[in-house]
């Protein structure tokens, strides 16, 4: 196993830039993404559980479980779940095919009960409604996730790919 020199290496690069005429442009730290600490992650959730708000509780944990992009969890439908083989089908627009997402056993029981809670009540198709019987949109469920980062006493946005790195 070699050990280089960073040194030797760094003085290199910038030797070779200057030959080149190379502009090298360091990265603004302000510019880059902040990803939330154990800690903020930890707050972040027991601000959802407390609010004791379940669809909100089982959105949240659909996008964590899943991956899924907010916009691909607004156009989830109750179909679209495998409840038997714990599976989510997430359509994919613009001729690519479908993908198929896995959520853990111990989730299902609470999605089937929200699922079924939809379908009979609301007699709606799609997995999360609104008040007003209409799927949420994009930017609903941004607000629900900032909504709760400030409860948590987070700062800055927190979206559900950070929620899943943490």
């Amino acid at each position: 196993k070699e050990n280089p020199d960073y040194i030797y290496l760094r003085e290199l690069f910038r030797h070779l830039r200057e030959e080149l005429g190379v502009s090298a442009h360091r990265i603004n730290a302000e510019k880059l993404p902040r990803v939330p600490t154990e800690e903020e992650i930890r707050q972040y959730y027991e601000a959802v559980w407390q609010s004791r708000n379940m669809k909100h509780v089982i959105l949240i944990k659909v996008l964590l479980y899943t991956g899924a992009k907010v916009s691909e969890v607004v156009n989830m439908k109750i179909d679209d779940i495998d409840f038997d083989h714990c599976q989510i089908r997430i359509p994919e627009h613009k001729g690519r095919k479908d993908r198929i997402v896995p959520f853990p056993v111990s989730f299902k029981e609470i999605l089937a009960m929200h699922a079924d809670a939809i379908k009979k009540k609301r007699k709606c198709a799609y997995l999360f409604v609104s008040t007003w019987n209409k799927p949420y949109s994009d930017r609903a469920i941004r607000k629900i996730l900032s909504t709760y980062a400030k409860e948590a006493g987070i700062d800055y946005s927190i979206s559900p790919g950070k929620l899943a790195q943490g």
